[in-house]
């Protein structure tokens, strides 16, 4: 017969400080504008596992967190009524782990409260555990959230949190375990010790190499399988500098209020038609908007003129592509019905460049994602901006980046860029991924989170997104450099004649109402569209609206595998809201 299993447990005490800011929604900002205005936040924990033998073997590693939050601005020192508290569980990436803490309290009105926070453990480039393992990005939500709610939150505060050096000294001393005999606690506390480093070991002590994953297709390049019980219908036409763009077109019914969907640089229509998940088509088709069209302009991946040296921008978008797109619907649908745009990224950029450029009108409402008059990023996507389409396109001879370069046969310049940059990015073995983060935004990975993605996604990046030459870029470094606003690329050429200098000149003037939309943790184009909507709302107060969305990025806010619950509700609710 077995012996009865010695029940070992184990705690310790935390203290955690730094500041936040009410009604922000990032959290370096809320750190720093919390630090300047004082706003201190900080939380007293003990750390409570009442089973450390399951706790070490469970994948979720959760513990019991007891304490309080002291806030002056939310009534001093409050009791957390419930807390938990998750010790390195494992994250989407391979080479990163998460300890996450979630505390329900109430504030000094009696009003529920969520402090949610996460410390991102993850091996970068260059020295960074102390940092990774001291660091808490937090928010605080409204009522009593779980993490499957979060994205649709309220957030009321945003900030970060880290252990001092005294504090971790201090944590140290009040580390115990309790069991029958002295040498179980001993063992207890090993075991602790053994769990803890081993974690830090698997994700800083890895190979500085990934393998590269097997690819094989899964989903037809270009599939619409992915929209079910809808017409599609194909509508070319072609602009006035000569080239053939399409729309397609999803039709269950004649609708008053038609819907007309923009992607991003490299992607296209394929990104909002995924069959993989339920995706915006086919959401917007099942609640009530039965005429969804979307759009393959310039900069679609689906059109061979991107793999080769160009040098197109986005006031050409503006110009030409969105005028003939709009006439080319509306001769579908005729003059009278509503026509709402949802865009994203540079897509986002260019839209509302031609909408405040009065290139185009008649649109009933806009949704922009990530981006829009407003293009700001991280800084080292600014020093990519300064060399990038140099190098490309006067040293190295490179046409075009791909984020396929390094499963494409043979070899090549680009391949053993892919392979360089792959050496430097171990949170997956997906090489597109790499490429992504590389062509786009600054982070491991850039464009959206790993655990917000289906793993097919993930796989078949290089499909999703293709090659593209790097004139875009240079444009979008002009802006960047213009005090972070959309400009004309070249305002010596008479060509552009019809469009402003600068596209905030008719403002005041464009009365179509855009919810600006971005993810918190956006490493391509941070808070550009936070600024945007601020500078808009000094310019025309109440037009316009702004929505975060909590743990979600740049790109998946369309392409991730939750979309349906986290993001695609509030666009309807906004849709539904400017139908007249």
């Amino acid at each position: 017969m077995d012996a009865p299993r010695k029940l070992i447990s184990f705690q310790f005490t935390e203290d955690m400080k730094g500041f936040a800011t009410f009604n922000q929604t990032n959290y370096e900002d809320g750190y720093k504008q919390g630090k300047q205005d004082g706003t201190a936040l900080m939380f007293r924990l003990t750390i409570k596992i009442s089973d450390l033998d399951d706790f070490v073997v469970s994948p979720e590693h959760e513990a019991e967190a007891i304490g309080y939050v002291k806030c002056e601005q939310l009534g001093g020192k409050r009791p957390v009524e419930e807390g938990t508290f998750n010790l390195f569980i494992d994250a989407a990436d391979l080479n990163r782990k998460k300890m996450c803490y979630r505390l329900f309290f109430r504030d000094a009105d009696g009003r529920v409260l969520t402090l949610s926070g996460f410390k991102a453990v993850q091996d970068n480039v260059g020295p960074d555990i102390w940092k990774d393992t001291t660091t808490l990005y937090t928010n605080i939500f409204k009522g009593r959230i779980t993490q499957e709610k979060e994205a649709a939150a309220e957030i009321v505060a945003a900030g970060i949190l880290r252990i001092q050096l005294l504090d971790l000294m201090k944590q140290l001393t009040t580390m115990r375990a309790d069991g029958p005999t002295f040498s179980d606690r001993v063992e207890g506390i090993d075991k602790f010790g053994k769990y803890f480093l081993g974690s830090l070991w698997e994700v800083y002590g890895r190979s500085c190499l990934p393998e590269m994953d097997r690819y094989g297709r899964e989903i037809p390049l270009y599939t619409t399988e992915g929209v079910t019980d809808a017409a599609l219908s194909t509508h070319p036409f072609v602009t006035a500098d000569k080239l053939s763009l399409s729309l397609l077109r999803f039709q269950r019914a004649p609708s008053d209020d038609v819907v007309l969907i923009i992607h991003g640089l490299t992607t296209s229509s394929d990104m909002f038609i995924m069959p993989e998940h339920y995706n915006l088509v086919q959401y917007l088709l099942d609640h009530e908007f039965t005429d969804v069209w979307t759009l393959d302009y310039r900069m679609s991946n689906r059109f061979g003129y991107n793999l080769a040296r160009n040098r197109f921008n986005m006031d050409d978008i503006a110009l030409y592509d969105y005028p003939l797109a709009l006439a080319t619907i509306r001769e579908q649908i005729g003059p009278d019905r509503r026509i709402h745009v949802i865009c994203h990224c540079l897509g986002s950029v260019s839209f509302m460049m031609s909408l405040f450029g009065k290139a185009v009108d008649g649109i009933t409402s806009v949704i922009a994602n990530s981006v829009a008059l407003t293009p700001r990023i991280p800084v080292w996507s600014r020093v990519k901006l300064g060399m990038g389409p140099f190098l490309c396109d006067y040293l190295t001879g490179i046409e075009y980046i791909n984020p396929y370069w390094r499963r494409q046969p043979g070899f090549s310049v680009g391949k053993i860029l892919a392979w360089l940059i792959s050496a430097h990015h171990r949170e997956c073995n997906v090489p597109e991924c790499h490429m992504l983060s590389f062509m786009w935004g600054t982070g491991f990975p850039a464009l959206y989170r790993h655990e917000n993605l289906h793993d097919v996604t993930h796989r078949r990046g290089g499909d999703l997104y293709g090659g593209v030459s790097v004139n875009y870029y240079r444009h979008v470094r002009k802006m960047v450099s213009a005090n972070n606003t959309a400009v004309k690329h070249d305002p010596d050429n008479p060509k552009y004649k019809a469009l402003p200098d600068n596209y905030f000149d008719y403002a005041k003037e464009i009365e179509t109402p855009v919810l600006f939309m971005t993810g918190e943790v956006n490493k391509v184009f941070t808070d550009s569209n936070i600024l945007c909507y601020e500078r808009l709302q000094k310019i025309v107060p109440g037009r316009h609206e702004l929505h975060v969305f909590p743990n979600y990025g740049h790109q998946d806010v369309f392409m991730g595998k939750n979309c349906h619950v986290d993001i695609f509700p509030r666009l309807v609710e906004f849709v539904n809201k400017h139908r007249r």
